[in-house]
């Protein structure tokens, strides 16, 4: 049949006034196609133009033209239908348990439209479904085949959804229902048996280690053999990396039975007994992943999972988690996105989508309440951040710790977030197993088709309180009494099954004690061995190691190609005249008597990077250019407004350099550059701050994963953090990155915190971290770095700086002295300093007319590890030496004084002593005037160096 024949046929149906209305109808949808109902917008876009037939009205169905009031009911049905996909979800029956307060369904029935279901049964299926897979005799019965498709244990949401293509493709596999997993009998009882092994798990810890913690899936078991769904998918499918994040709720099961975790391994970690601990069997995993562990439910695991007697391999990833819930969401973004990019050649990484999968697991409470949740999704697009698409699962438990739904989410749904994000949704009973792989399977779909996210909201309960140890009933009496009669999963699965003959009478109980005592025989297999206390693991010899031995130079002519590559440009490539005439200043920087800047040593650290082979990743809030307008690594074509990136034209380059400008995100962009990091330890990840007191907005990604992610999971990174720092009299929210912050979480050699004052030194200190790559010796880098100084010729370096001679953690001041040489038999005060401060207190030096032959002065510019050693020796040199004086921009309850205190006191001789000089104790960073920040700062210069007291800035 011709397209024409084919918009014949339907139309036939229409004649005379309702032709009128169809056609009337189709002009307004010409002009505006929003302009008609949906439901006719659907005919026309199926149909098109209206095209009346040629034979007679009285030969059309039923022997005669509908009627105005026919062409009504027609109307009244089509919206009914699509009531029925757009809001089918409401009459779903997707609780096991808590259905109670559900949404009124009035938009689902006849009535709502003006019609009854003896007027539909009136109408051919057709003309409301004309798609429809199945013999329908009227659209009564299409609107109840549609209810079964779209308000059954499995419902959707996806008119939130613009793509129009995509919308269709979802009504296509929902309406026809060629997404449904059709298990055969054997695979039925392995799913069963499946639920019994989840849920026997749960039983055997509670029972064994009672009254412990571990936060149990019961409720939610299918979950388990939805991960067994998705993962064997991406082995098929050749996927390399599935990439799982996840909180409490269920992890030591998918541990166990997704991750293949050793029963006794979980089993050794719950015994807390000083006396006695259960000792894993021979060969099984240690104890402890870092030398200081963790609980057991935050823990990760890696597997290798192939399909069948393939040699390909997928290795499913799950991400070690701290108790901050959702923020291992981005983490587990960055992990994915680092395992599908190629960064083996010059340029831009190339991405492959389909390298790797991630699998993100919420709970309900927390996936509408964390903000870090919004933050990742919306990474999900972005050229820099996106992933192919990630799969989210919503363990929805119905109550978050005690708090009702009421409380907790100002939207029907915990899911209704993932709208904004036009992420298509499913709502699923998690007591229909099968229902559950059905709604994974076309997840799965989805983002292999679309490179999209997509969730589902796994409608389940929680069988106990949040942690076993709660007495839920207390604050969910109503929710638990319905609980505590309900069978479980495996229960309601199996009495499914033994009703439709496909398990016999006595099988299920078969199953049950096999599962149980295999755990049994386990347990009872294990050694049981008299222990000393435990106590704190061993640090790797490497954490234990300083980095001096890292070499960090680079040959000046070297430098210069490199220098020189860097002010190429592309043939045709319009750049803008004012900046290239400033970046062009670059050329003689490298020259005798000339100083290379701060920005230009920062090109010349990444270029020499790229040549020796190792890829590097930066992004920031407007990094390309840099918040100070000093970088401009990512050039602007005038004319196309096309982008060039002069790291890209370097010649001898052997691995890819990323720049990217990112969201207005910290918590969200953060995790994901630590994910990236930890993933791709080669890469050097660099994040910068817009200004250094906006990480504080990812306050909880250095605390529990940057900071300690070594100690507790063995999790390696060489991320380096660029936090601009400085007082300048702009107020308290843009001076300080709060370095004391930082300091306080500095033990066991964890990151290298750092305020230097040299291009030089910032040069050497990137190659350091990339040296550092994949070592033991590996660790972050948080520096300060500067804002007005990065075009302070004071900060600017001598090319000798970069070629002869490495990083040093202290440096000797200048303009202390105007002789040749310092008599250092007469200097009694030692001035101690790092960053800002102290090139100003250089600034200052000159323009006085002292000698200051009483005072010497060294910067700090590795703060931790402090170099103790290094200004031991130092001090030896002043025979007469009687203080140690700290000064410092920051309050004194800010900064690095009390973390160095301690740390003068103990190198202090007899006689000796040593003071603070600074701004006192304060609330705030800083002044908000600056008039007032001149003078504060200008007392503090002058009562460092002795001009004066100065004034009382109090």
């Amino acid at each position: 049949m011709s397209n024409t024949e084919s918009k014949v046929s339907f139309w036939s149906n229409f004649h005379g006034p309702n032709m009128g209305y169809i056609e009337e109808q189709y002009e307004r949808y010409q002009e505006d196609e929003n302009a008609v109902d949906a439901s006719l917008k659907e005919l026309f876009e199926k149909h098109g133009a209206p095209v009346e037939s040629e034979r007679p009205a009285a030969e059309s169905a039923g022997g005669s033209a509908p009627s105005a009031q026919d062409i009504s009911k027609i109307a009244a049905a089509l919206k009914l239908v699509e009531a029925t996909r757009r809001d089918g979800h409401l009459a779903a029956d997707i609780y096991a348990v808590g259905g109670f307060d559900r949404p009124d369904t009035e938009l689902l029935e006849p009535e709502t439209y003006g019609t009854s279901k003896e007027e539909l049964e009136q109408l051919p299926a057709e003309w409301v479904w004309p798609e429809a897979n199945v013999k329908l005799n009227n659209a009564w019965q299409a609107i109840e085949t549609l209810k079964e498709r779209y308000a059954g244990t499995l419902s959707f949401e996806y008119e939130h959804v613009h793509n129009e293509r995509e919308r269709s493709w979802l009504r296509e596999r929902i309406e026809s229902g060629s997404y449904t997993v059709n298990l055969s009998t054997e695979e039925r009882k392995q799913l069963l048996y499946r639920l019994i092994e989840v849920e026997n798990f749960e039983q055997f810890l509670g029972k064994t280690f009672v009254a412990q913690k571990r936060f149990s899936i019961e409720g939610m078991d299918a979950m388990v053999p939805m991960l067994d769904k998705i993962v064997q998918s991406a082995a098929v499918d050749h996927i390399q990396h599935v990439m799982l994040g996840m909180a409490h709720r269920g992890r030591l099961n998918v541990l166990a039975h997704v991750l293949g975790k050793p029963y006794e391994k979980i089993f050794s970690e719950f015994n807390h007994s000083p006396e006695k601990e259960l000792m894993p069997s021979e060969g099984s995993q240690g104890i402890n992943y870092g030398w200081t562990g963790d609980v057991k439910y935050h823990f990760g695991a890696k597997r290798e999972v192939k399909n069948g007697d393939d040699s390909h391999a997928t290795r499913v990833t799950l991400s070690h988690n701290p108790s901050h819930l959702e923020f291992v969401n981005p983490v587990v973004q960055g992990f994915t996105r680092a395992a599908q990019d190629y960064r083996e050649e010059r340029g831009n990484s190339v991405i492959d989508e389909d390298a790797a999968l991630g699998v993100l697991i919420h709970g309900d409470a927390a996936f509408i309440g964390e903000g870090v949740v919004a933050e990742t999704l919306n990474l999900s697009d972005l050229e820099g951040y996106r992933s192919g698409g990630t799969v989210h699962i919503i363990a929805n438990n119905l109550v978050g710790f005690t708090t009702n739904r009421k409380d907790g989410r100002s939207t029907r749904y915990a899911s209704d977030l993932a709208k904004g994000f036009e992420i298509p949704i499913m709502h699923v009973n998690a007591d229909d197993p099968e229902a559950c792989l059905s709604a994974i399977a076309l997840a799965y779909e989805y983002r292999q088709t679309f490179h999209k996210d997509v969730l589902i909201d796994l409608v389940g309960y929680r069988r106990y309180g949040h942690n076993e140890i709660d007495e839920p009933r207390a604050t969910q009496p109503r929710l638990y009494s319905e609980i505590d009669e309900h069978p479980t999963i495996a229960n309601v699965y199996g009495e499914n099954l033994l009703n439709q003959g496909v398990i016999q009478d006595g099988e299920l109980d078969e199953y049950k004690e096999k599962a149980t005592s295999n755990l049994r025989d386990i347990y009872n297999s294990m050694k049981e061995e008299q222990t000393e206390e435990p106590d704190v693991q061993g640090r790797p010899q490497g954490v234990e190691r300083s980095l001096e031995e890292f070499e960090t130079v680079v040959d000046l002519d070297r430098l210069k190609t490199l220098n020189k590559q860097m002010l190429e440009r592309p043939e045709g490539f319009n750049g803008f005249k004012k900046l290239e005439k400033i970046l062009n200043k670059r050329e003689n920087m490298l020259e005798e008597g000339n100083k290379v800047d701060w920005a230009t040593a920062e090109a010349l650290a990444f270029a020499s990077i790229l040549e020796e082979g190792q890829p590097i990743r930066v992004t920031g809030q407007d990094t390309e250019r840099g918040t100070f307008a000093h970088r401009h690594m990512v050039l602007h074509d005038v004319e196309t407004g096309e982008t060039y990136c002069p790291l890209h034209g370097i010649e001898q380059a052997k691995a890819s350099f990323d720049i990217f400008n990112s969201p207005l995100s910290e918590a969200g962009v953060l995790g994901f550059e630590y994910g990236y990091s930890v993933h791709s330890q080669e890469t050097l990840v660099v994040w910068e701050a817009q200004f250094g007191d906006f990480a504080n907005a990812a306050q909880v990604v250095f605390d529990q994963f940057v900071s300690s992610g070594r100690a507790k999971w063995n999790e390696q990174s060489n991320m380096v953090f660029l936090l601009p720092h400085g007082y300048e009299g702009q107020g308290p929210e843009h001076s300080s990155a709060r370095l004391e912050r930082f300091l306080q979480m500095s033990a066991e050699n964890n990151w290298t915190v750092a305020n230097v004052t040299s291009a030089a030194q910032y040069f050497h200190l990137l190659r350091r971290q990339s040296a550092i790559s994949c070592k033991e010796e590996e660790r972050p880098l948080v520096l300060m770095t500067p804002k007005s100084l990065l075009r302070n010729q004071r900060v600017a370096s001598e090319a000798k700086e970069f070629t002869d001679s490495g990083f040093h953690p202290l440096v000797r001041q200048p303009g202390l002295t105007k002789t040749k040489k310092k008599d250092k038999s007469k200097v009694k005060t030692l001035l101690l300093g790092s960053g800002k401060i102290m090139v100003d207190i250089e600034d200052r030096t000159e323009q006085e007319e002292s000698s200051f032959e009483t005072i010497d002065a060294v910067r700090v510019e590795q703060i931790y590890p402090f170099p103790d050693q290094k200004l031991k020796e130092i001090m030896k040199e002043y025979p007469n030496l009687k203080e140690l004086v700290w000064v410092q921009e920051e309050p004194q309850n800010m900064g690095s004084w009390y973390f160095v205190e301690g740390i003068l006191y103990n190198l202090l001789e007899e006689g000796q002593i040593y003071r603070y000089v600074g701004r006192p104790h304060r609330a705030s960073p800083s002044v908000g005037e600056p008039n007032i920040h001149k003078t504060e700062q200008n007392r503090i210069i002058k009562e460092a160096l002795q001009i004066s007291k100065g004034g009382n800035s109090q």
